[in-house]
């Protein structure tokens, strides 16, 4: 099955064997369409970790640096 990334330098979705390096994409997905709602995706998905009271800056909870992202220290 083909895979799709979406380019973030060039706002563009790829495929194939002549795509931009790991760090300027997004994915992969499995549909052009996918891809091309990547941007959208991310947003919706920064949103829902902005909210999520688990991942708030608190003294030695997720996200203060002092505890690791699985909670083992």
């Amino acid at each position: 099955m083909a895979k799709f990334w979406y380019c973030v330098k060039h706002s563009r979705v790829e495929q194939g064997e002549d795509i931009c390096p790991p760090i300027d994409r997004l994915g992969p997905y499995d549909s052009r369409e996918a891809a091309e709602h990547a941007l959208e995706k991310a947003e919706q998905r920064n949103q829902e970790w902005d909210e999520d009271p688990g991942w708030k800056d608190v003294e030695g909870g997720p996200g203060s640096g002092g505890v690791s992202w699985t909670g083992q220290g």
